[in-house]
């Protein structure tokens, strides 16, 4: 089977904690042909040096910088525009892959032949523990699932840039990924994930997803900023939202062994 360039978009921002380990989990793929594409958002730590460190040994490995802080957003479109791959991925510089995550996607895609797919994944917490979850998804999801929930972990979508060429990331400074996925089901309207866990979702004490408010209100900008639609509608629609928080996403969620 075809090897073909997948170009991983990651950016940092104060990573020193955990970027060295994120990327040599890239490093470890049976999947050999990538490259990473690390863009820095203005770093005040040893985040840029530990990066050029290990890419002075490894020149799969690109390194650009942000003249201002700007955000993910921002940082992820420098990195598709930078990036050669015929497949564009992305990843969190706390994140983690397993080391056949790109191989088995890439057999996915290739052998159903199509433009996109993800896979599940589990989470673990700051010091890399397990934190006996497993998120899974619809195994055929629709568009209409996604617009009221994203199933699409950010560590696990894989796009093809021929078939829809490279997807510009929104310029809200939150839950960007949730529109590429959006952006990508509007046109194939079904995604089939790897069923399986392909990736650690390192969760963090000051992440998004700690604070249910700010999920409240990131969300509610998707529906309005995003998606054009008026006040009224948007509160309806992140009802439902909440609803499919509350009584179908926890059916999705897996009780997992711990890590050995």
């Amino acid at each position: 089977m075809e090897t073909p360039l997948v170009s991983i978009i990651i950016p940092t921002f104060n990573s020193e904690k955990f970027v060295v380990e994120t990327i040599q989990s890239v490093q470890n793929q049976t999947y050999p042909n990538w490259e990473i594409i690390l863009v820095d958002d203005c770093s005040s730590d040893r985040t840029v040096s530990l990066i050029l460190e290990m890419a002075k040994t490894d020149n799969r490995i690109h390194f650009f910088q942000l003249n201002k802080n700007s955000g993910t957003g921002v940082a992820r479109n420098l990195g598709v525009s930078n990036a050669n791959g015929s497949y564009i991925s992305f990843l969190d510089a706390d994140d983690l892959w397993k080391p056949e995550k790109l191989q088995k996607q890439i057999n996915l895609l290739k052998t159903n032949k199509i433009p996109f797919t993800f896979s599940f994944y589990d989470c673990i917490d700051e010091e890399g523990k397990s934190l006996n979850k497993r998120v899974e998804s619809p195994l055929n999801l629709s568009y209409r699932q996604l617009f009221f929930c994203n199933y699409v972990g950010n560590l696990t979508g894989i796009y093809d840039v021929d078939y829809f060429g490279k997807i510009t990331i929104s310029s809200i400074r939150k839950r960007q990924d949730w529109m590429l996925w959006l952006t990508i089901l509007k046109k194939i309207k079904v995604a089939k994930p790897v069923p399986e866990s392909l990736a650690y979702y390192r969760v963090r004490n000051d992440s998004l997803s700690t604070s249910k408010l700010d999920l409240i209100q990131y969300n509610f900008a998707v529906y309005t900023k995003f998606h054009g639609l008026n006040f009224a509608v948007a509160v309806v629609c992140m009802t439902l939202f909440l609803v499919v928080q509350l009584f179908i996403k926890p059916g999705y969620i897996k009780i997992i062994k711990p890590l050995q």
